[in-house]
């Protein structure tokens, strides 16, 4: 078994250490306890799907610089098992690809030799804060990003130096510095400067071409999600002359698939920005019969006029809320394809839905995050009296 170097302190593989037919098995077991407990009813399940890369597969990691103890040199790494306070370097990740191990290990000891202090997440004093990570599955396109406060000034030149001198597998397309003085503990742009390239990076899925930019949502494990995808469209009769929505559709990868098969795909998503890219990303692709709307789906519904005949959905991991379900299940269409992240609130929905008419004809597991806890889950559900 290869278990990784970091095992001991890093808190991002929980199943880090137990044999991958046992994952599964835990991650199958997990849906279906789930689904008995909500009383749910289904036609066919099918066993979990694996993944189809076990090491290597994430396509993108946002680090975190801090340290380990008080006090102690810098580290840049992930969360420590149980302490959210304390970072772990781990330049030795079996998740990513091991550009981005030499990448994070050499910005650590630049960081380091220019005395730069990290973000402290208390005192919010401190300059350097994340260093995220993105590449191209299909391209082999990286994009760099170093996420700082505005509290000192970054040697730019140096910084790009060291990047594009480095012994890589994957080309560097862009390097870029950006700006967040907020004292939430997450990644924000206040402002961003390219540094080297572009602020975006490319990637191709499902037969589209999709442009990535520094803070776009994008699928992390492609191949597996590229499968998941294929599955799930599958499973819808035919989409000849219908008109389609694709609720909680982020950048719009499954509403730009559906357009090559349907009359009209119209995709809601709450994140503007992630609008904006799936917006320029169908111009990419010469579609136009898809169109996306940026708006929370309780308050966008009511606005189309455009009736569906198929709803697809693929919301966050809190799942959709009961207001916004009403209004999904009032529409009566025959088929709604639900692609969940969590199984919890998966079966809190289709409980719902199964009340209003909607019975559970088909549902699989997929594994798209080994050695973590992660479960994606994908469910049709139908209407017999439509």
């Amino acid at each position: 078994m290869n278990i990784c170097k970091h095992n001991d302190f890093c808190g991002g593989c929980t199943h880090q250490g137990v044999e991958y037919s046992r994952q599964l098995e835990i991650k199958n077991e997990e849906v279906l306890a789930l689904l008995k407990e909500k009383n749910i009813h289904y036609d066919k399940y099918f066993d979990i799907e694996a993944s189809p890369k076990l090491f290597g597969y994430r396509n993108k990691m946002e680090f975190t610089f801090g340290n380990m103890a008080k006090d102690g040199e810098m580290t840049l790494g992930m969360h420590q098992k149980g302490r959210f306070m304390s970072i772990v370097t781990v330049d030795e990740c079996q998740l990513v690809d091991q550009d981005f191990n030499t990448i994070l290990k050499e910005v650590l000891e630049f960081c380091n030799m220019k005395e730069y202090t990290h973000y402290h997440k208390k005192l919010h004093t401190g300059f350097v804060r994340n260093l995220i990570i993105r590449k191209g599955e299909r391209t082999k396109e990286l994009l760099i990003n170093l996420v700082t406060s505005s509290q000192n000034q970054l040697d730019e030149k140096d910084f790009v130096d060291l990047l594009l001198n480095l012994s890589l597998n994957n080309k560097i397309v862009g390097i870029v510095h950006t700006i967040n003085d907020r004292v939430a503990d997450f990644a924000y742009c206040d402002s961003l400067k390219v540094l080297h390239g572009q602020d975006y990076y490319s990637e191709k899925i499902m037969g589209l071409d999709f442009k990535v930019s520094a803070f776009s949502f994008f699928q992390t494990n492609v191949e597996a999600v590229e499968r998941l995808y294929k599955e799930a469209l599958s499973l819808i009769d035919n989409f000849d002359d219908k008109i389609v929505y694709d609720l909680y559709c982020g950048t719009g990868t499954i509403t730009q698939t559906l357009a090559l098969k349907a009359k009209k795909v119209i995709g809601v998503e709450i994140i503007e920005e992630a609008v904006d890219a799936a917006r320029i990303n169908a111009k990419l692709n010469r579609l136009d019969n898809c169109e996306f709307i940026a708006g929370d789906v309780f308050d966008v519904l009511d606005s189309i006029e455009e009736q569906p005949d198929v709803i697809v959905v693929d919301p966050p991991r809190v799942g959709i809320h009961q207001k916004a379900l009403e209004k999904i299940v009032s529409y009566g269409v025959k088929q709604i394809l639900y692609i969940s992240c969590n199984p919890k609130s998966l079966t809190d929905n289709l409980k719902y839905m199964n009340y209003y008419g909607y019975e559970v004809k088909t549902i699989k597991a997929y594994d798209n995050f080994p050695n973590t806890k992660h479960v994606e889950t994908v469910v049709l559900m139908s209407r017999e009296d439509k």
